[in-house]
């Protein structure tokens, strides 16, 4: 093997490992939502709850939550049956953010319309690290829960 073989090898070798070092694959939040719902509001403010997963190799937060719906929308955590508001929730790597009934929670307060059953909210949700995550909210029944089907 002669010397500018050898060098020509090196160089693509460590161009290559220095492109894998610089892939996004496994090093960033992969953000998904699923089972997002509303239930029916039966009054000016109404909560949402979905599950937020992380398929990706870092830890991201929640940080906000906009909708056209209300200009007053809310993160809030339930510790000990009381509620508060938060700045933020976490959203481990490889793990997820359950906001559910009886738990952590978006609240939309001030409603500017009553969505009814079967129609759909608009909302965003905001991340530390990752772009933001458009949710389409099916309003359901005042009592549903899917953890108790």
């Amino acid at each position: 093997m002669n010397r500018r073989t050898t060098l020509a090898g090196v160089l693509a070798l460590s161009t290559g490992l220095t492109l894998a070092g610089c892939s996004s694959s496994g090093s960033e939040p992969e953000l998904k939502v699923i089972g997002a719902f509303m239930p029916q509001p039966v009054n000016d403010m109404a909560a949402a709850f979905l599950v937020v997963q992380n398929s990706g190799g870092s830890s991201d937060r929640l940080t906000s939550v906009t909708s056209p719906l209300s200009d007053d929308v809310t993160i809030h955590e339930t510790k000990n049956q009381t509620m508060r508001m938060v700045t933020s929730f976490a959203v481990p790597a490889g793990g997820e953010l359950d906001l559910e009934r009886g738990g952590n929670h978006i609240m939309f307060m001030k409603l500017k319309q009553q969505p009814k059953q079967g129609e759909k909210v608009s909302m965003e949700l905001h991340f530390e690290k990752a772009g933001p995550i458009k949710v389409d909210l099916p309003v359901k029944e005042t009592t549903h829960n899917p953890k108790k089907q």
